[in-house]
């Protein structure tokens, strides 16, 4: 005769465990179904720019170009990417 299993926490990849219980939690809620709009609601982390993924493109500066770019941002109340972005636009324009 096989022994019963005891009741196991599962553990997530930052070690932090988590019980039967709140597993099944999760289950039901799944099987209810979800609401699709709050799932594509974005919380925390950068803002998508549009549909498509976009590049990004590594250039290197000197430290006197980091300082010049970091200065027009901040004169512009602009981040440093925004900036480099306006500038490009400009001079492809």
């Amino acid at each position: 005769m096989v022994p019963a299993l005891k009741p196991h926490p599962f553990s997530l990849s930052d070690d932090r465990m988590v019980s039967g219980e709140r597993i099944q939690q999760w289950a039901d809620e799944a099987e209810a179904g979800f609401d699709v709009e709050a799932l594509k609601h974005r919380g925390r982390g950068r803002p998508g720019r549009g549909a498509e993924p976009m590049p990004v493109i590594a250039v290197r500066s000197t430290a006197e170009e980091i300082t010049a770019l970091d200065a027009l941002a901040a004169k512009k109340n602009m981040s440093r990417s925004e900036t480099i972005r306006a500038a490009l636009a400009t001079f492809a324009a």
